[in-house]
């Protein structure tokens, strides 16, 4: 909107809806600090946080400005109290911001201060601004970072500020939720209507929300250029949401969690389209087929895929020397790749330099590395993708809304006989058609010049699966020698390799060894397989263990049980997502030493999980001087929801109370 005539057209654009506000007020200013307020035991929070968010309040607000548009003003409040040493984290501040070309967001009226309770008076300690300082994260991030200072436990610290910013699209999210609980979290957003965005929210502690219909007043400059800048002031309608939160709880970490990110209560905004009376409706946010060719013609992301790339030819000649065919040659050259080229680390998915200079260097960030693997199969006929997807830490991406910034990692896509191979060249030791468990994170896009195919990388496509047998026998009173062997799921095996690369298999097999509890030594160790990336290794050693008492309490899962249950937590608010699917098998024969009888052995068992969602056995039995045991834990799902995981939690507890059952031996009189 550039134009006096949209501006005078809006005038007259109206909305009937109308909601009204809870009625609820926060009563709380910047620097109205009492000795009252430091007491906090009216309040409902979990005492055992080490801090705790008084008020979290937040308000942004469309402005015309003197560029003939609009900017967007956010304004930030917190007072947070600080209970414990653990919390000083909560002093240390990081506002991010949004960079393109010399347009760049602004942090103005900052102001913070630390309160402490004295001989009963407040103390105020302002923030020096020569503390506050700007940290290039990305060309398009910075982040603007202070720390509240003379901190300690009791503190009351408080902050505000204003971001003042041109870019539309960056309309502010809000997390009611976070790593302390919050008495009080409110955020309001007043939208003009001819800015439509999406709402996206998650989380599931309730919000309270209310709007409002209004007319506001809009003023803007247009710059003139050579001529006088004309002053345009016009009204409009505008809906006020207003959102509330109110005794939110903390949300921690709890095992097998992608990241917590995914499940804070949040809502974020997406700019969809303008609607702007007496025109056509324009939309923002495209999708998936525009964004690929964006994509596609990016010099930092796929231009250099649609050329000519000729100067590879006499670096690839080499390399696929002797391929049968097409599957061979992408195998050699994803190996190539990998083996020679080190990554500099994440970076998001554009390039860093031009593919020329990354092949040259031999080293870049993961999109680097994986767009220039894409950019040689590519040369050797091989058809051949980006795919780009958000890493489990990183959070979920959306599928029906095409939101890059929800993407953080490039990996590449191989197309032969009608067979797609997922490649990341970027992590060393990782086979072919292998990718890392934190790429198994949902819905990816493969992108092509004109079309962003939906793939799916589930956790549920992945099993990692495991046997470990064991046998035991014993020829001399008091020495037991035995034989193990384990077959080891793929990711253990990624990270046995990693373990031996670093540190030598001396390290590896000693760590074994002093993970069992008793007097064992190791002999005839080998591990097969350690350079065949594509397959699991295998484990073996033989060992020797003493153990002589009139009575033996012998643990017959030895090292490979579980002593812990991963669920601690008594209850948990968000999903159960583990990497993958879990499939572990282990087997005992173990021959009852001379001079010993079996006084005790426990008893056998097999607890199903859900109709058909896993199961674990504990199968034993005795024949004459010999024991067996098979021990077996499957899981057909990776994700559980909130409501199962009581369920989960008392099924784990269960495996874990069974492998810590004994067999007891009694020594003949």
């Amino acid at each position: 909107m550039k134009n006096k005539t949209l501006l005078l057209a809006i005038a007259f654009f109206s909305l009937s809806q109308n909601y009204l506000f809870a009625q609820e007020k926060l009563n709380i200013k910047y620097g109205k600090i009492t000795p009252s307020d430091f007491d906090l035991s009216k309040s409902k929070f979990d005492t055992s946080v080490s801090a705790v968010v008084i008020a979290d309040v937040g308000r942004s607000d469309f402005d015309g400005n003197n560029k003939g548009w609009f900017s967007l003003s956010f304004k930030k409040h917190t007072r947070i109290k600080i209970l414990n040493q653990n919390g000083m984290d909560a002093a240390n501040v990081e506002i991010p911001l949004y960079v393109s070309g010399n347009a760049e967001e602004k942090v103005i009226n900052l102001k913070a201060s630390t309160y402490n309770l004295e001989n009963g008076k407040v103390v105020e300690t302002e923030l020096d601004k020569k503390s506050v300082f700007k940290d290039k994260y990305d060309k398009n991030h910075i982040r603007v970072k202070f720390t509240l200072p003379a901190v300690k436990e009791g503190s009351l610290i408080e902050y505000v500020y204003t971001v003042q910013s041109d870019f539309l699209r960056n309309l502010q999210p809000w997390e009611f939720q976070g790593d302390y609980p919050v008495l009080w979290s409110q955020y309001e957003v007043k939208m003009p209507d001819f800015f439509n965005y999406v709402f996206l929210s998650q989380g599931s502690f309730p919000l309270e929300h209310s709007s409002q219909t209004t007319r506001d007043n809009f003023s803007m400059v247009n710059p003139g250029g050579v001529s006088s800048s004309s002053y345009y002031s016009f009204t409009a309608n505008a809906v006020e949401h207003k959102w509330i939160a109110k005794d939110v709880p903390a949300l921690k970490t709890e095992s097998f969690t992608s990241t917590i990110r995914n499940h804070i209560a949040k809502i974020e905004f997406q700019l969809s389209q303008y609607r702007f009376p007496n025109t056509p409706v324009k939309d923002i946010m495209g999708n998936w087929a525009s964004l690929a060719t964006e994509l596609m013609k990016d010099e930092d992301f796929g231009a250099g895929l649609l050329k000519n790339n000729n100067w590879l030819d006499d670096k690839l000649k080499p390399v696929t020397q002797g391929a049968a065919d097409k599957l061979e040659k992408a195998k050699k050259i994803y190996a190539y790749v990998r083996d020679r080229f080190t990554s500099t680390g994440k970076r998001g998915i554009g390039l860093s330099a031009p593919l020329r200079t990354i092949n040259k260097n031999k080293n870049g960030y993961v999109a680097d590395i994986n767009l220039l693997l894409t950019a040689m199969m590519k040369q050797q006929d091989i058809e051949a993708y980006p795919i780009i997807l958000s890493t489990r830490g990183h959070g979920y991406t959306h599928e029906f809304y095409p939101l890059l910034d929800r993407f953080n990692y490039v990996i590449c896509g191989v197309n032969i006989n009608d067979k797609l191979y997922y490649l990341d060249a970027s992590t060393p030791l990782l086979g072919f058609n292998h990718l890392t468990d934190e790429c198994y994170n949902g819905h990816a896009r493969l992108i092509a010049e004109n079309l962003a195919t939906a793939v799916y990388l589930s956790a549920d496509s992945v099993t990692e699966k495991k046997l470990t047998s064991v046998f035991i026998r014993s020829e001399k009173p008091g020495e037991w020698t035995g034989h193990s062997s384990t077959n080891a799921g793929y990711y253990e095996s990624v990270n046995v390799r990693e373990r031996i690369k670093d540190k030598g298999e001396e390290p590896f097999f000693k760590n074994i060894q002093t993970a069992y509890t008793g007097d064992m030594t190791l002999s005839g160790q080998k591990i097969e397989r350690l350079k065949d990336l594509d397959m699991p290794v295998k484990v073996e050693y033989d060992f020797v263990m003493n153990q002589e008492d009139d009575m033996i309490y012998f643990n017959p899962m030895m090292w490979e049980g579980y002593k812990d249950n991963y669920f601690k937590a008594a209850e948990r608010s968000y999903p159960v997502e583990m990497p993958y699917l879990f499939d572990e098998t282990y087997l005992l024969n173990l021959s009852v030493p001379a001079g010993y009888t079996i006084e005790e052995i426990p008893k056998s068992a097999k607890v199903q999980f859900g109709e058909a969602d896993g199961f674990f056995e504990y199968m034993i039995d005795q024949s004459g001087e010999t024991i067996r045991l098979r021990s077996r834990l499957k899981l057909n799902r990776a994700t559980y929801a909130p409501e199962e995981y009581n369920d989960l939690r008392e099924f784990f507890s269960y495996v874990v109370k069974k492998h810590a059952e004994p067999i007891v031996l009694k020594k003949k009189n």
